[in-house]
């Protein structure tokens, strides 16, 4: 599975490029939100593995609640940190790696602490 290069945002992390996507319209669930927002993420040159990750807030597009927010990019990159640290190898072909950006959050703090 590719990420289209259409509607795709590069961003560097430890000077590896990546290339990340917020599918355009939500899913039906997600436009009730009921689901969260969710975003994919895979290496630019020669992609392997695809993370795609769920954040913890519906999409900002939603149908029926107005908390919903943007991505921003500081939090891509430290999520793209934390599934590397997990095991993520994004130029390995390999089956797509789910993670959450509050566990990702949660290893974070636990490395700054010191845990």
């Amino acid at each position: 599975m590719a990420i289209p290069k259409k509607g795709s945002r590069l961003i560097s992390v430890d000077d590896i490029t990546y290339r990340w996507r917020i599918r355009p319209k939500p899913t039906y669930s997600q436009g009730l939100a009921e689901t969260a927002l969710t975003y994919a993420v895979e290496l630019e040159q020669d992609p392997g593995s695809v993370l795609v990750v769920t954040t913890d807030f519906p999409r900002p597009d939603n149908w029926i609640v107005s908390s919903g927010r943007a991505v921003r990019p500081t939090e891509v990159a430290d999520t793209i940190r934390a599934a590397l640290r997990q095991g993520w190898r994004p130029d390995r072909p390999s089956p797509v790696m789910q993670m959450s950006a509050t566990a990702s959050r949660r290893l974070a703090s636990a490395e700054t602490s010191g845990a």
